[in-house]
């Protein structure tokens, strides 16, 4: 692929990530969205908990958007979807649906910073192996 379509469509993966934290995730936490509340409950969390977990992705999600510490938040939001992850194993929460969403956003998040940053790439390049 040549890497300006590899920017670009970084670029792309990355934005359609960060326009789902912030409108599924994000803002009904910080809005105090009723919602967000009730979903926080059916996993268990205590109340309260919802403003300081919007907080949390906020920042992660700031921390990806900036190129100078997009590593650093995903490497941060990694921890925080192994977190979702956890929880919804321990509801017993169905595996596809719920339990590996957490997996499916953090590779659409990890596809689009590694497609548009060359360092990324350097560190964790894609071989072809001979006769393939």
């Amino acid at each position: 692929m040549n890497p300006t379509a590899m920017l670009w469509t970084g670029r792309v993966l990355s934005g359609l990530y960060v326009l789902f934290m912030l409108s599924a995730s994000v803002t009904p936490k910080l809005m105090g969205m009723p919602i967000a509340e009730e979903t926080m409950k059916q996993l268990g969390w205590p109340p309260g908990y919802v403003l300081m977990i919007g907080l949390i992705e906020l920042a992660c999600v700031i921390l990806y958007v900036i190129p100078r510490t997009a590593i650093f938040g995903g490497v941060l939001t990694t921890g925080l979807l192994g977190g979702a992850m956890a929880t919804q194993v321990r509801i017993d929460n169905p595996l596809f649906s719920h339990i590996l969403f957490s997996l499916y956003l953090g590779l659409f998040m990890w596809g689009g910073l590694w497609l548009r940053s060359p360092k990324l790439r350097a560190v964790f390049p894609v071989l072809r192996e001979k006769g393939l």
